[in-house]
């Protein structure tokens, strides 16, 4: 391990200096291709909360085009995130350029017609095709992952505005238990570059601090614990349920043209009938009704983590995270009585805790945690994350994620 900190600190000065400019370049370049995905799909949103009862219908119709469209011209990018963290990892070399387009369109369509899906996912993917495009600029060992990192951390930090966990999310994310600190100058230099240019471009961010700083006394640890193992539980069921639907869907329906269909069909359907599209699109609503005196029902977390599962195993796009901090959030809100905890404190706990589960990242979701609800509370933030990551079996949404082995001596 320590030969492995050696390693990363391996670039000259002039190197450090170069990799620091190319930063600068790949944030602001990302962080524009981030505010017109975010800006469109809020639209999009917008539109289909709008237009509901005439797009929902099509869901399946929508499907149908997205993999027409990846089967004539992606198909060597329809691994999606599994292609980033194969050539993060060194085991394949290019990321084609049309992986953009492709994204794009596909996660557009599927939240216009009502698909439960999120977003990091494009945008990371977005980050490393872009970035990846300097890899012939810069000349030394190991360019191409570097790259590749410097991406994926952009294209988080520009989305979400979260620029300390867009770095470590990108840092950490690729190789469970290792920092990838080899790409730690130009993602620093990126994830600022494109977090601040988003903002004054007019993407959106989702911030609230939160009103009040719990103090950590022996009771109030004990319940962080017991907050992070059931957390901890729910990023695990996401993770299994959505590789359980997707290993039956391609089991009874191998063509993927009848299984989007089909299972698009009976989504659209189901989310109608429950609450008038109330788990369509990125969960934002859920997240919103957390954090304020709307309605939050027992079982929305549920729903949202069932509806999100299927459509993503099924072949829709989008990403993950977005769905998993709604999921988290909703459940801290019914969480908090049960345990005497102020419900703002708890959901936002929630929001951060089953996202470190479900994608085996640690000081991101605290990161995510000061960055997005107030660092008064981090101490609150990191016990619940802490036993949320500690609880996953090595499983991960990202099927492709690697652990480094340790040796026990």
């Amino acid at each position: 391990m320590m030969k492995n900190i050696k390693d990363s600190y391996q670039h000259s000065y002039g190197l450090c200096l170069r990799l620091a400019l190319v930063g600068v370049l790949i944030g602001l370049i990302v962080g524009a291709v981030d505010t017109i995905f975010g800006r469109v799909l809020l639209l999009i949103g917008d539109v289909r909360s709008a237009h509901l009862p005439y797009l929902l219908p099509f869901l399946a119709l929508a499907g149908l085009v997205i993999v027409a469209l990846y089967q004539r011209f992606g198909k060597d990018t329809q691994k999606g995130m599994g292609l980033i963290f194969e050539v993060a990892h060194g085991d394949s070399e290019v990321i084609p350029l049309r992986l953009l387009p492709l994204v794009v369109v596909s996660t557009w369509l599927t939240h216009l017609f009502g698909g439960s899906a999120g977003r990091e996912g494009v945008a990371v993917q977005l980050g490393a095709t872009i970035s990846h495009r300097f890899r012939h600029c810069l000349s030394f060992p190991n360019s191409s992952q570097v790259l590749v990192v410097t991406g994926m951390a952009a294209g988080f930090a520009g989305l979400f505005q979260t620029p300390l966990a867009g770095l470590f999310f990108a840092l950490e994310v690729v190789t469970l238990g290792q920092l990838n600190l080899y790409a730690l100058v130009p993602s620093l230099f990126a994830v600022y570059t494109a977090s601040r240019f988003s903002h004054f471009l007019g993407l959106e961010k989702f911030s609230h601090v939160l009103p009040l700083t719990q103090t950590i006394t022996v009771e109030v640890f004990l319940k962080c614990l017991l907050l992070g193992l059931l957390f901890g539980l729910t990023g695990n069921v996401f993770v299994s349920l959505q590789s359980f639907f997707k290993k039956q869907a391609i089991d009874y329906l191998k063509n993927p043209y009848w299984r989007i269909a089909l299972i698009g069909g009976v989504l659209s359907l189901a989310l109608f009938f429950a609450h008038f599209g109330r788990y369509a699109g990125l969960g934002t609503n859920l997240i919103e009704a957390s954090f304020s005196t709307h309605q939050i029902y027992s079982y929305d977390f549920l729903l949202k983590l069932l509806f999100t599962t299927l459509t993503l195993a099924v072949g829709f796009q989008g990403g993950e995270v977005t769905p998993l901090f709604a999921i988290g959030a909703s459940l801290g809100v019914i969480l908090a009585p049960v345990f005497g905890l102020p419900i703002e404190l708890v959901a936002a706990a929630g929001y951060i805790s089953v996202f470190a589960s479900a994608t085996n990242t640690l000081l991101a979701p605290i990161l995510i945690g000061g960055e997005v609800f107030g660092f008064q509370n981090l101490p609150f933030f990191a016990i619940t994350v802490i036993i949320s990551y500690m609880l996953n079996r090595r499983q991960s949404i990202y099927g492709l994620q690697k652990a480094v082995a340790v040796d026990a001596e």
